[in-house]
């Protein structure tokens, strides 16, 4: 199941998405609007798979709308104008509708998008293989809480299981884990979004332990661990 919003100016282009979103039961448009500002601030608020989005908008175009966007979500485009197709694909868009567009041709773009979600997920959940005394340790990336870097090494602070110790850079590890479940807190501190139970001030706590947060990495986790209001 995917969940979509769409952002179109015209209500008209919207009633269309609306009505070919219907017919697909693997996909949820769980929004639609009609101004930049209301799906920013609804984006910033709710996880969401796919974005149908217009490129000629009145106040900020498709192609600038999608750079801001600070989730990994896959964008499908929507417009009236062939001139923005090689820009679009610059920025990874999973496919370009060309309005009017029948509903074979919005399936089609639908079906592509699920591809792309399946393979993430699938990377998502992919277990980590490390190498550890001359044999090699795999880890589930749910299992781990948070990760502690010293010198050269890292722990790997796992659930229900001892820490694990790696010769590996907080850089290298993070560009391994899954992304958008873990974030930097700290030049020594990795945490998993998912085991953050509380924040106090500039300390984080993931089952009574206390992790520091220092102010280069706080907007960006701030931005990212936002409670539900």
């Amino acid at each position: 199941m995917l969940k979509a919003v769409a952002l179109d100016d015209e209500i008209p282009a919207l009633e269309v998405i609306e009505a070919f979103a219907s017919r697909i039961p693997e996909l949820d448009l769980k929004a639609a609007f009609s101004k930049t500002r209301e799906a920013s601030q609804y984006l910033a608020e709710h996880p969401v798979d796919l974005l149908l989005l217009d490129i000629n908008m009145p106040a900020i175009s498709g192609i600038d709308f999608a750079r801001s966007i600070d989730q990994d979500i896959i964008v499908i485009f929507t417009t009236s104008y062939t001139e923005y197709a090689i820009e679009s694909y610059e920025l990874d868009a999973v496919d370009y509708l060309l309005k009017p567009f029948a509903f074979q041709r919005f399936q089609q773009a639908v079906e592509k998008a699920q591809t792309l979600h399946a393979a993430r997920q699938l990377e998502q959940n992919k277990p980590l293989l490390f190498r550890i005394n001359h044999g090699t340790v795999k880890v589930q990336p749910e299992d781990i809480r948070y990760i502690e870097g010293l010198d050269n090494y890292v722990k790997i602070h796992l659930t229900d299981e001892k820490p694990l110790v790696i010769r590996m850079s907080m850089k290298k590890i993070l560009a391994h884990l899954p992304a958008g479940r873990f974030v930097q807190v700290h030049r020594s501190y990795i945490v998993a979004l998912q085991w953050v139970e509380q924040v106090k001030n500039k300390t984080i706590l993931i089952e009574g332990h206390e992790i520091p947060l220092s102010k280069t990495y706080e907007a960006d986790f701030r931005h990212r661990f936002r409670p539900i209001r």
